[in-house]
């Protein structure tokens, strides 16, 4: 048995349809007609564009004189190297006694590192911190200072990131380890809570945070370490999230609980914060802050679309297909408000021209 495919890992592939032991220890190419689900080509081109989108807007309003959106481009990436190999190799770390082995994304298009890391998820991270970012930034939020505007940011991200999280172990994007109870428990359906508080909100406001209060104004080689110390700084913030609930471990419904409530702080403190200080402001409304957020909610709603009928179809929360569904519900909660967002942002903006450098 490889040290690579342990006995869940080599479990948790099967049930996506691969085998863990005939992977490529570097980088994999396929087809995207092969992949397991018509959505996934459709996700990839959905996130990949929207990174690209990003990086493009991303320099012009560096260029133009505000490196914040190009740091927190960057220190997604960086973020997404600390934090990602040690949950798909956690015996690489000295971390499998106390984290365990934890999930496994499926074969995609372009693959790296024993298959355990698709390309559309290397620009994901960048993809959607700068949706939420440069969302709430086109509200005029930040101007009340970097902790309101991050926690706005922890808000946008949440309802944007779960309306794919709860989709994707249907659609066999990815699958969990639900045997790792100490991770992977409390679940909303087959979504942990720690992932969607965590991943969802916590990490990507925190990050933000950071690179707001390091990078204003910064140029050249201190930009570049800034950028890289927000990025080597985000994951301890999670850590710090998590404690509550680890102070009742072993007892899944007081975490669940303490998750929950901790859940809606995120809500109640973002949704405040959005229709308090979001106004009229002088900020042209970007193009990617016009079009990407929308694009990517369009998409997602695709995806629902063509996962509903299995959805309600599903007996005791699993597929014909074998695999787990989603909370529709929140789903649903977090697609009203990622529209409310959008609509909001269309609101503000509505007799606010483009402009072609600043905007764009």
């Amino acid at each position: 048995m490889s040290v690579l495919c342990g006995p869940q890992a080599e479990a948790v592939t099967r049930e996506l349809g691969f085998d863990c032991h005939d992977v490529s220890p570097v980088v994999s190419i396929r087809f995207p007609w092969d992949l397991a689900h018509w959505t996934m080509p459709l996700l990839e081109v959905l996130i990949i564009s929207g990174a690209v989108f990003a990086l493009v807007h991303a320099i012009r309003r560096h260029r133009a004189g505000d490196p914040v959106n190009l740091a927190l481009w960057c220190a997604s990436l960086v973020y997404l190297f600390v934090t990602e190999p040690p949950l798909y190799f956690p015996e690489w770390f000295g971390l499998d006694k106390l984290y365990g082995f934890i999930f496994a994304h499926n074969q995609f298009t372009v693959q790296f590192m024993w298959d355990r890391l698709p390309l559309y998820i290397v620009a994901f991270y960048p993809a959607i911190s700068q949706l939420a970012y440069e969302l709430v930034r086109s509200l005029g939020v930040f101007r009340r200072g970097a902790l309101t505007g991050s926690v706005a940011v922890a808000f946008a991200c949440q309802v944007f990131y779960e309306v794919f999280d709860h989709v994707g172990p249907q659609l066999k994007w990815w699958a969990w380890n639900m045997d790792n109870h100490i991770v992977n428990h409390p679940a909303m359906a087959s979504v942990p809570m720690n992932s969607m508080l965590l991943f969802a909100s916590v990490s990507m406001g925190a990050m933000t945070y950071l690179v707001v209060r390091l990078t204003s104004g910064r140029r050249g080689r201190s930009l570049a370490l800034r950028t890289l110390l927000a990025g080597v700084l985000t994951p301890p913030t999670m850590a710090i999230a998590g404690i509550p609930s680890s102070f009742f471990s072993g007892n899944t419904t007081a975490q669940a609980w303490v998750l929950g409530i901790e859940l809606a702080l995120v809500w109640l403190a973002g949704a405040w914060i959005v229709i308090a200080h979001a106004g009229k402001t002088d900020e042209p409304l970007s193009a990617f802050a016009r079009f990407y957020p929308a694009a990517y909610l369009s998409g997602m709603a695709v995806c629902w679309i063509g996962a509903l009928p299995a959805y309600l179809a599903a007996e005791n929360g699993i597929t014909s297909d074998g695999t787990p569904i989603g909370s529709g519900a929140y789903a649903l909660a977090c697609f009203i408000g990622a529209g409310l967002l959008l609509a909001t942002l269309y609101r503000v903006h509505r007799k606010t021209p483009a402009n072609p450098v600043r905007g764009t």
